[in-house]
């Protein structure tokens, strides 16, 4: 009987001791995003990303097709920050950071809007959502130039 009670104890502290699996925050989405700037050269991107917070606060980490993480921005009221390998870059505003990967504006914080369903017009850019449905986000750009074209699915 003691024995048993002994056991039954150590499973139970075993148990306490476990760390609950890590949770997403509320407002988190990933998926796959490719980036065609028509620049000369022309440049793109191809990156599964994962994207979290507000427009205001949050996180998006771009991550290769090999798995590797190819930029991380974060972004508050106060500053921005990207990190691309060993180099971090910071700046008063994330889009412009973003600058950093592309040679382009991003438009990181529309993409709220556009993954819940609003079609907000945003430096330029005009998203169409017409599949958001199925996933699929299509946005372009035409002014100013470079033309550039932003495709996402999310995993849904």
């Amino acid at each position: 009987m003691k024995r048993r009670l002994v056991v039954a104890l150590a499973c139970l502290l075993l148990g306490a001791c476990a760390s609950p699996p890590r949770e997403r925050p509320a407002q988190f989405w990933s998926g796959r995003m490719g980036l065609l700037v028509q620049s000369d050269p022309p440049q793109s991107l191809q990156a599964s990303f994962e994207l979290q917070g507000t427009p205001q606060a949050g996180d998006l980490t771009l991550i290769s097709p090999m798995g590797g993480t190819l930029a991380h921005l974060s972004w508050n009221p106060q500053q921005a920050i990207l990190e691309r390998g060993a180099e971090r870059w910071t700046g008063a505003n994330v889009e412009q950071l973003a600058q950093q990967l592309v040679q382009t504006p991003l438009p990181i914080q529309a993409l709220f809007d556009w993954i819940e369903g609003r079609a907000t017009p945003h430096a330029g850019w005009q998203a169409d959502l017409s599949a958001l449905e199925q996933g699929r986000i299509v946005a372009t750009r035409q002014q100013p130039a470079p033309p550039a074209q932003m495709r996402i699915v999310l995993d849904q």
